[in-house]
């Protein structure tokens, strides 16, 4: 592949985290346990999706800049097919409600359902961690987009970063049913999180430009962080070295489809609908 490819995938694969994170966290609106905590929630998934939105918004720029040939290139999806066949501009909604399935760069751990909240808080503490120092890494990249957006964002993720460790140890260190519940969700969770630090072609393209981030360094901190939470929360981290991969390659679990289902139904209904 080449740069503007990699480019285009890398980034890609920031916005589709970003987006079927905040979805899943979306779903917990009006569903807290708590007022408080459905507010939080509701505010951190609005969150993703402000990130979400500005990682597509590059990513539609840098695909227009594309020559046509290139472009056919980029994706299966017949609808955006056609866009490009008519030599349409593609924009962050293209990007979110028209890609299918195989389409999308998202790890597998975003798009796993949200089961009870345990499940949601693991889930999260996971993502939370790497993300604080993925956002510190990427401030630094040679993108000034990239930047700015991680720059900002980080501001996001240091509060939920905060937010889901809290809730590790509170309900790890509570009673023998939450500690119980949180160690079930962390062992299930656990195959998941490998993901985070598997470099795509994509990922090794944009490190060795200087454009993204070489994760594989940020694992030791990473690492840490989580056995510290751990070890303040009373859990075990899980000894299971095998991990699940494959959705930054397109290869995703049967969840990601009834997420896309709901999420893009009103723009594949009603096709170029606007409020």
């Amino acid at each position: 592949m080449n740069q503007s490819t990699n480019q285009l995938i890398y980034t890609l694969q920031l916005a589709d985290n970003a987006l079927i994170l905040g979805h899943r966290i979306s779903e917990w609106c009006g569903h807290g346990p708590v007022l408080e905590q459905d507010i939080a929630l509701t505010n951190t998934a609005l969150d993703h999706l402000g990130q979400a939105r500005s990682f597509y918004q590059h990513a539609a720029e840098q695909f227009n800049l594309m020559p046509a040939e290139v472009k056919k290139q980029q994706f299966a999806s017949p609808a955006l097919q056609q866009k490009i066949d008519k030599g349409e501009n593609l924009d962050e909604d293209d990007l979110a409600y028209l890609r299918d399935g195989w389409d999308f760069r998202n790890v597998l751990l975003v798009e796993q359902p949200n089961k009870d909240w345990a499940y949601t808080v693991v889930r999260s503490f996971f993502a939370d961690v790497f993300n604080f120092y993925f956002y510190k890494e990427l401030q630094k990249s040679k993108d000034a987009v990239l930047a700015a957006i991680a720059e900002k964002s980080l501001k996001e993720v240091t509060y939920h970063l905060r937010w889901s460790s809290e809730w590790m140890i509170r309900l790890g260190d509570g009673t023998e049913e939450s500690h119980e519940r949180m160690q079930t969700a962390l062992n299930e969770r656990w195959a998941y999180s490998g993901e985070l630090f598997e470099m795509s072609a994509a990922d090794k393209a944009m490190a060795e430009a200087g454009i993204g981030v070489d994760i594989a360094a940020i694992k030791p901190l990473w690492d840490a962080h989580v056995d510290g939470i751990l070890q303040e929360a009373t859990l075990e981290k899980p000894a299971n070295k095998w991990m699940q991969s494959g959705g930054k390659d397109g290869r995703h679990s049967e969840h990601l489809g009834y997420i896309l289902a709901e999420l893009q139904f009103m723009q594949r209904a009603y096709p170029n609908m606007e409020w």
